[in-house]
């Protein structure tokens, strides 16, 4: 994640969840929020409801890799808090991939000429 921060504090995910623009499936939620700055900020939230930690973790480490190697076509200056729904943990790589480039579309998030 050359270009992207982690988002660790609470008050900015709740930010991100009360102003932020929002967009969801059946996998994943994703709320996005200007930040004023030149990077973008990452922040995963990975419920309990998904499993086991290592179960948790596997989709934790999906989501970041769809958004490590997607980061250079989303446009920048953004905070991204993604959301992992229950069927998140029963889906492979590819349908999260999809289904987060879908969302990221959908709110603007990806550069012109570059939707999934």
């Amino acid at each position: 994640m050359d270009k992207t921060v982690s988002l660790k504090e609470n008050h900015l995910f709740r930010r991100a969840y009360n102003r932020g623009k929002t967009a969801a499936d059946s996998r994943l939620a994703l709320y996005v929020r200007r930040n004023g700055r030149k990077t973008n900020r990452l922040g995963l939230t990975v419920s309990t409801k998904l499993g086991c930690a290592v179960v948790r973790n596997r989709v934790r480490r999906r989501l970041r890799e769809i958004y490590r190697l997607n980061e250079g076509s989303l446009s920048t200056g953004f905070d991204v808090v993604v959301v992992a729904r229950v069927r998140a943990a029963s889906s492979d790589y590819h349908q999260l991939e999809k289904s987060f480039l879908r969302l990221a579309d959908k709110l603007g998030l990806l550069k012109k000429g570059e939707g999934g």
